[in-house]
């Protein structure tokens, strides 16, 4: 997880659907990561007597994507054929889903025999017409929006967290550099079996525990957007900057692809050196498109292209990081909030292309 590409993969993995009255979009991206280990699942309408549920989530590997992508195409059927979730007793249902998928892995071959050490964060959200329920284990996070701020969030599981170190050490482990016996950053993970190997302990007392932290609350016509994402989206971003920031782009497209890829975009610009994947899903009172932000956006961007124009015919030696410097030092009117420049560089970067395609190349990642 240490090795970084000499530039960021910013080719997309995207997808997008609706279904009973929601809408989602997907954004994922390699970024400066050598491999990309994070996988998604988003589907509306489970099925049978579960038409009118939806399930999504995000599952942020580590070590290997092999864990990942296998709870991305199991978890959900695991989680639904529970004697419990058939009950209606959907939180023991999630949570017995979780802990059987987490053992059943363990005869995978190649993890079996310790070839692939490989483990997984997971955040998935089960949304019926009345009902929200999230689960987490690890630290890819759920945040869930009214009026462009946070009103519920889940916690990440990280071990320097007092009753996630409290198990380690008492599984025999130690926290030493935030991290899991000096080694795995998050407290809670499905796989990493090397981590659950304490024999007179139970399955969620182990040093890594597959047991994920569940919420319920009830549907409110105020909520707008529920956000799932994975550590390399909150690395940079705060949940009230995301909010602010998603609430803000929905006014000016309907179009969720666009909104998340434009989040991992800013993600990237803002520093997030990890693999990035987000879902998107939009409620009946998300924000509609406004015309008057719309206006204020191509007058941000007049104002922009404006001010590029200016700074550059002052240069002596154009050089695009240079450019992105001027610019962060101007007041510079209605910026996206939660952004800011950071969310403008992909325009500030066509402008710069178009007025000097020879220096193109030189604005893959502006520094500022």
């Amino acid at each position: 997880m240490g090795a970084f590409l000499e530039k960021p993969l910013t080719s997309k993995h995207n997808e997008h659907g609706e279904g009973n009255g929601l809408r989602y979009g997907v954004g994922s991206m390699q970024g400066w990561r050598c491999e990309m280990e994070d996988a998604y699942h988003a589907k509306t309408g489970l099925g049978e007597n579960l038409d009118d549920w939806n399930y999504f989530a995000v599952f942020d590997g580590h070590a290997g994507d092999n864990v990942a992508n296998h709870c991305a195409a199991n978890l959900l059927q695991r989680i639904i054929t529970t004697t419990e979730f058939g009950n209606n007793d959907i939180t023991k249902g999630i949570h017995t889903g979780f802990l059987q998928l987490d053992e059943a892995m363990r005869s995978i071959p190649e993890l079996a025999s310790g070839v692939d050490k490989s483990g997984t964060t997971a955040v998935c959200a089960f949304i019926s017409g009345q009902q929200l329920y999230v689960a987490n284990c690890g630290d890819s996070r759920a945040v869930l929006c009214q009026n462009g701020q946070p009103v519920f969030t889940t916690q990440d599981h990280k071990p320097i967290l007092p009753g996630e170190k409290e198990r380690i050490q008492n599984a025999g482990g130690s926290v030493m550099v935030q991290r899991v016996n000096g080694s795995l950053a998050v407290s809670r993970a499905l796989g990493d079996y090397d981590y659950k190997n304490v024999r007179n302990l139970g399955q969620c007392e182990q040093l890594v525990s597959p047991e994920p932290e569940i919420f319920c609350r009830e549907r409110e016509k105020a909520d707008e957007f529920l956000v799932l994402a994975c550590d390399g989206v909150w690395d940079v971003m705060s949940n009230v900057e995301l909010c602010q920031f998603v609430h803000d782009r929905l006014q000016l497209t309907d179009n969720l692809v666009e909104v998340a890829n434009q989040v991992i975009d800013t993600c990237l610009q803002k520093g997030s050196r990890d693999n990035m994947s987000i879902i998107i899903i939009a409620f009946p009172g998300a924000p509609p498109v406004s015309e008057e932000a719309q206006r204020r956006e191509e007058a941000l961007e007049v104002h922009l292209r404006n001010s590029i124009e200016q700074i550059l015919c002052k240069m002596d030696k154009i050089d695009y990081g240079a450019l992105l410097k001027e610019l962060a030092r101007e007041d510079i009117p209605d910026l996206p909030p939660g952004g800011g420049l950071h969310a403008k560089c992909s325009f500030v970067s066509e402008v710069f292309k178009e007025l000097h395609p020879k220096l193109a190349d030189s604005c893959e990642m502006g520094n500022y």
